[in-house]
């Protein structure tokens, strides 16, 4: 992380929040660590995880009929879209969890949930998770 600094992390919180199984918060934690301004951290790591969660959620809605059935075989992805469809808006308050948390970005696209309420949610929750991380190594 030392070698790759801001970019490092933003794209270790972006990667983190798509395709790789691994936790941006420990990119985080070591970024601060290794001496980045925990400012800084706050703002390249949630740039980079609130970038991906909207790539989750076009790839739901643009790749509606793939996306669909990729969904259904995974075991998370199944529990997800059921949360999306049941609850709503109010699915997107899980997130932040690992593991459920990146499936309910994507079947927020598939159940079409409103963009703009879709990033005032996951936004603002993936910033205070940051922000609270943050505040916890002071």
């Amino acid at each position: 992380m030392a070698d790759f600094g801001p970019l490092g992390l933003f794209f270790s919180s972006f990667l983190a929040a798509t395709i790789l199984p691994f936790s941006s918060e420990i990119a985080l934690v070591g970024a601060v660590e290794l001496g980045m301004r925990p400012a800084d951290a706050l703002i390249y790591a949630s740039l980079g995880n609130c970038l991906a969660v909207v790539l989750n959620y076009l790839l739901g809605y643009f790749l509606y009929q793939l996306m669909q059935e990729k969904i259904q075989k995974s075991k998370m992805g199944k529990k997800a879209y059921a949360l999306s469809h049941k609850y709503g808006y109010f699915s997107l308050l899980l997130s932040p969890l690992p593991l459920i948390g990146d499936p309910i970005t994507v079947a927020a696209g598939l159940a079409r949930l409103h963009i703009i309420w879709f990033i005032l949610i996951t936004f603002s929750l993936r910033i205070f998770r940051y922000w609270f991380i943050l505040s916890m190594l002071e």
